[in-house]
């Protein structure tokens, strides 16, 4: 993909993640259960690869922030972190992981990246944004017991949609089909 289409599909995503939450945070509490912000940047991630997942993983909730108040100030760094790190994992482990099978290689990213955000994020606000008063319990409840739909929900949803996003041809094959020399079709190691 060139760096123009990277750019514009990162750009969608930068304003899904403004536009997502608002969606979700009309229902009390829906903001941390479903994690609306998480979706964009993991799938910006895994499209467009490390730098764009990065700087939309940093960009989406500073501009959510600026323009919606969500996510709040108190949670904004924390939340910097962690999704800093799944747009830059997922587009790392996309580019590093080659199994011949693409959703092999997406969930690997995926959980992957999921683990290592939410690991960041936590020693993050264990040893820096609240020291001292963080606790393994907090960590495990908020990032694993409370958001469990929103999990359930990204490892559902994301590989569908970067595979249907191929299958569109909207995006290039991570496999493309072979074509055996005498100019029949080869397997479709995609699926």
């Amino acid at each position: 993909m060139t760096i123009v289409k990277r750019s514009m599909i990162t750009a969608v995503c930068v304003a899904l993640t403004v536009v997502l939450p608002m969606a979700f945070h009309a229902v009390p509490n829906a903001g941390s259960v479903i994690l609306p912000m998480h979706i964009p940047v993991l799938l910006c991630g895994l499209i467009c690869g490390w730098p764009f997942g990065l700087a939309c993983g940093l960009i989406g909730p500073l501009l959510s922030n600026l323009f919606t108040g969500m996510p709040p100030m108190a949670a904004l760094p924390a939340m910097l972190v962690e999704l800093a790190v799944y747009g830059l994992m997922a587009g790392l482990l996309m580019s590093c992981v080659r199994t011949r099978k693409v959703y092999a290689d997406l969930y690997f990213s995926l959980l992957v990246a999921m683990l290592a955000g939410r690991i960041v994020a936590g020693m993050a606000r264990a040893l820096i944004f609240a020291a001292g008063s963080y606790s393994m319990a907090a960590w495990t409840t908020s990032y694993f017991v409370t958001s469990l739909p929103g999990i359930a929900i990204q490892i559902v949803l994301l590989p569908s949609i970067v595979f249907a996003l191929e299958r569109a041809r909207l995006i290039p094959a991570r496999y493309p089909k072979e074509i055996v020399l005498d100019g029949s079709p080869g397997l479709d190691s995609s699926e």
